[in-house]
């Protein structure tokens, strides 16, 4: 091999490393396709006034007359990934939401929370259950509740083991919501640039790595 061949050679070889690597993981991350995308959503009853009253709230167009369904919803679905194996998955988190409290589990940072229970009976819940390693997650902490409507954009990261049952619940509580009076926006996320008109959370997988 003459020398003007085994830069070339190099290249090649550093290119395909490269392009195995890339490709990796984009695999890891399709293990995480049932978490990718999905939208916790609390849309309002009534159309969204031209002028709406700060601090407005509204009725849930879930609301319903059985208190088994009534402002609620549950999703269930199951992670890729072979049995077995164990998975870290970083999410983006973002929307429009109303503030709730929660207890006896572990906050990170200023909206995550890791266990625990709801600690008030009548704001909007945001919840995702892991079968394994069984654990579940709330998006919307704080550490008190009002009249007030707020958008997210923060990471946080979960493990998750190969085919655990995901469960995505919203629950209302009470059939009303603070509606979004402020009309705020999450850039790059549908609605926009329109209001959505009510709460949402948009969850997004941005990395997979198998846990060794």
């Amino acid at each position: 091999m003459t020398s003007l061949h085994r830069p070339i050679a190099c290249l090649t070889l550093a290119f395909s490393v490269f392009s195995a690597a890339v490709s990796s993981a984009q695999d890891l991350k399709s293990v995480a396709a049932a978490i990718d995308g999905y939208r916790f959503e609390f849309a309002c009853k009534d159309p969204m006034p031209e002028n709406p009253k700060p601090g407005a709230d509204g009725i849930s167009a879930r609301m319903t007359d059985d208190p088994a369904t009534n402002d609620k919803f549950t999703d269930v679905r199951t992670f890729g990934g072979e049995p077995g194996k164990r998975y870290k998955v970083t999410l983006r988190v973002r929307g429009v939401v109303e503030p709730m409290m929660y207890k006896v589990g572990q906050s990170v940072g200023e909206y995550f929370y890791i266990g625990g229970v709801p600690n008030n009976a009548t704001y909007n819940i945001y919840q995702l259950s892991i079968s394994s390693p069984a654990t579940h997650v709330f998006f919307n902490r704080q550490d008190k509740v009002g009249h007030r409507i707020f958008t997210i954009d923060y990471t946080a990261t979960v493990e998750i083991e190969g085919g655990a049952t995901l469960t995505f619940h919203g629950d209302g509580q009470n059939g009303h919501m603070i509606t979004n009076f402020a009309k705020l926006v999450v850039p790059e996320i549908p609605p926009a640039p329109q209001p959505f008109n009510g709460q949402f959370i948009q969850l997004n997988v941005t990395d997979v790595v198998e846990v060794k």
